[in-house]
């Protein structure tokens, strides 16, 4: 049986070749290409493996590469620190037996937390480590809507996302960029654990489904600990341009709190009270999150 974390071993490289071109690493393009990217021979030869190693590498087959070995394929794939850091994960598990038993208890979010979410006056979200919705405060729930009815299973970042009811004019500029944070961050939880049910059922069901979700993963972006920009169409008091974060909270790995913040002053910040208030007063229908 493939061990698991080589496969994601392999895919990653596989994803990471696709995107070079011969142009870009100094290499004469030379007749009719039938891959996208550049070939496997091409790739061995930038780093100084031979094609088969190399090769078996890619098909995740039984290979233990050393950190030289991996210095080399990352100088070549022209790799960011995020990205080396990831390979060399990959790697060094794959290099492990696969572990008979993995503790995968469900996730707790820290009373601690679920106090700090309360008292916080901008919206604020718990999201476990595949992206489930665990925690929420009031202010998220005027500005993307209150998940509660929701079944739990449902409750979830990337499934939400690419829910076609819910979004299915994507009126936000930003959303494929959204989209690839997310996916990203299920990446990088997959890389800790690449046959944890949990990711398999998501990856699973938007895989069948969806196939921007296909496309957008096949593109093994990593994201481990992210943050941006977006914009939030909200019917009652107009556009919402926010800056969002995100903090790790206790654990191995543990959840994360997601939170937008808008500039102090701005426009942003008073059309954020105001929301709040519309929804303190008589309530607030839902937004566009997506």
């Amino acid at each position: 049986m493939t061990h698991p974390y080589a496969r994601e071993l392999g895919d990653f490289l596989r994803a990471r070749r696709s995107r070079l071109r011969p142009v870009d690493v100094g290499l004469v393009p030379g007749g009719r290409r039938k891959v996208t990217g550049l070939r496997r021979e091409e790739l061995a030869l930038l780093a100084g493996l031979s094609t088969d190693y190399y090769q078996r590498m890619e098909q995740g087959r039984e290979v233990r590469p050393s950190d030289d070995v991996l210095d080399a394929i990352a100088g070549a794939l022209g790799l960011d620190e995020g990205e080396r850091r990831h390979l060399f994960l990959l790697a060094r598990a794959a290099r492990r037996p696969v572990p008979a038993r993995v503790d995968r208890g469900p996730e707790a979010v820290p009373e601690s937390t679920r106090r700090l979410l309360r008292v916080m006056d901008t919206p604020a979200v718990v999201l476990g480590r595949h992206l489930d919705l665990l925690d929420w405060n009031v202010s998220a729930e005027a500005l993307l809507g209150d998940p509660g009815g929701c079944p739990p299973e449902r409750l979830n970042m990337l499934l939400l996302m690419f829910d076609d009811v819910r979004t299915a004019d994507r009126t936000c500029p930003d959303w494929e960029r959204q989209a690839l944070d997310y996916i990203g961050m299920m990446r990088a939880a997959v890389a800790t654990d690449p046959t944890h049910p949990r990711a398999t059922a998501i990856v699973g069901e938007l895989s069948i489904r969806s196939a921007e979700f296909r496309r957008l993963w096949a593109r093994h972006d990593v994201r481990v600990r992210v943050s941006g920009r977006k914009t939030f169409r909200v019917a009652q008091v107009g556009d919402i341009v926010l800056d969002w974060d995100t903090y790790p909270l206790p654990g191995d790995p543990g959840p994360v709190m997601l939170v937008w913040t808008a500039e102090p002053g701005s426009a942003d910040a008073d059309r954020l009270r105001l929301l709040a208030s519309l929804r303190a007063t008589r309530g607030v229908s839902r937004g566009s999150a997506g």
